[in-house]
């Protein structure tokens, strides 16, 4: 390779990463074109703490959902609630996430470099084989707010119960700059 041609490449490349950054995806404005409300964040409800950040990675407690008036949504998927209904439900979780999130970050979601592991447990039946479905609430909310930073390995598993018998209980890890 000749100076010339090691040059363009640097300069394309560099052109590249600036047209990226420049058009890199802002939680915050996603947030808002979805009409999602991000509340603070709540205080644990027990003897631990909702994240713990070490390095550049923030390990997230499980959060459960919450409606909009700030109640638990709370039933067993194969019983008592529907996919849709769950599906929402891991939404809403993603949402309380968001929130701590939020705080890990110092309040700027921008500093989300990825969206790295999730654990969702879905409160159900023995029965309901579903999970993934219902998981895709969640999943589905972090690639719409962060884009392709907010792909996610996951794992999608049944309970027999969960605290409060809320309907999905959610962990997630993240790294962030």
């Amino acid at each position: 390779m000749n100076k010339k041609s090691g040059l363009r490449r640097v300069v394309l490349g560099t052109l590249i990463f600036c047209f990226q950054a420049a058009h890199a995806q802002d939680p915050e404005q996603k947030l808002k074109e979805l009409g999602i409300s991000v509340p603070e964040m709540t205080r644990p409800v027990a003897n631990y703490v909702k994240y713990v950040r070490t390095g550049n990675l923030v390990f997230l407690s499980g959060h459960g959902p919450r409606n909009t008036r700030g109640e638990d949504i709370t039933g067993k998927l194969g019983e008592d609630m529907t996919i849709e209904q769950g599906y929402e439900a891991a939404k809403a979780c993603g949402i309380q996430l968001l929130s701590t999130l939020k705080d890990a970050c110092g309040g700027d979601l921008k500093r989300v470099r990825r969206i790295v592991k999730v654990l969702g447990m879905v409160n159900c039946t023995p029965g309901f084989t579903q999970q993934p479905k219902v998981m895709n609430g969640f999943s589905d909310l972090m690639v719409a707010v962060f884009g392709e930073k907010g792909k996610h390995a996951r794992s999608a598993v049944g309970m027999n119960a969960l605290p409060n018998n809320i309907a999905v209980e959610i962990e997630m890890v993240v790294e962030i700059e």
